[in-house]
């Protein structure tokens, strides 16, 4: 056999193998079909999480609305526990003010001041200032301040309260010497001193009677 017959042959060889080859098949994809019966489930799952989520927001809008309930009623009885407070304190105020204020002409006498007046003020104008007791003659005046207990910041208060009563008086061409007081009828020593210090004059009772107690130093004089 020829050389040329030989490599025709291997050629044919070579086809028939290749055309024995088994062949893939192409896999069709099925979809699956989605029924009444699945868009029904999906549906009611849906509602039922709506639902919950109501039930969640009502419950929390419960809570909130017993919240702001129990806030309300507890500032209404901080407002009326306050109220009655203030109404005692007012009340004790007068008193003390009754106690210590209609002797102190008499007591002043002995620094060298003639009170022939006391009066109470309110000043206004865009200058606040309210004075429980004011002894006056035509030169001088002591703006008294009263408290049952004394405190350093009642003393600070009464001291700006001065300067209120000053600028007042300067607005209106009242060139009286102005002087302060604290009146208390429970104080300690060193709120005593302090007042005094600022040299303000310090009342207090005593036994049956009222004590004045001049300022450590120099009487200041707005």
């Amino acid at each position: 056999m020829s050389a040329k017959t030989l490599v025709k042959k291997a050629t044919e060889n070579a086809r028939q193998t290749k055309s024995l080859k088994p062949v893939k098949k192409a896999v069709k994809k099925t979809t699956k079909k989605v029924t009444l019966d699945d868009l029904l489930k999906s549906r009611d799952e849906a509602w039922k999480a709506i639902r919950e989520t109501e039930r969640a927001i009502e419950k929390t809008h419960e809570d909130i609305f017993g919240l702001n309930k129990a806030k309300d009623e507890a500032w209404a009885a901080i407002r009326e526990t306050q109220k009655n407070v203030g109404g005692l304190n007012n009340s004790l105020g007068s008193i003390v003010e009754r106690l210590l204020i209609p002797g102190l002409p008499k007591k002043f006498k002995k620094f060298g001041y003639s009170f022939n007046r006391i009066a109470s003020y309110c000043y206004a104008d865009g200058v606040y200032a309210q004075i429980d007791g004011m002894l006056e003659n035509g030169e001088q005046a002591i703006a008294v301040e009263v408290k049952t207990k004394l405190r350093q910041s009642d003393i600070d208060d009464h001291l700006v309260r001065m300067e209120k009563i000053q600028k007042y008086a300067d607005e209106h061409g009242d060139k009286r010497q102005f002087m302060g007081a604290m009146a208390a009828f429970n104080t300690d020593e060193n709120t005593r001193n302090y007042a005094l210090n600022k040299g303000l004059f310090v009342i207090e009772p005593k036994g049956e009677d009222v004590k004045v107690t001049k300022p450590n130093g120099e009487v200041r004089v707005w």
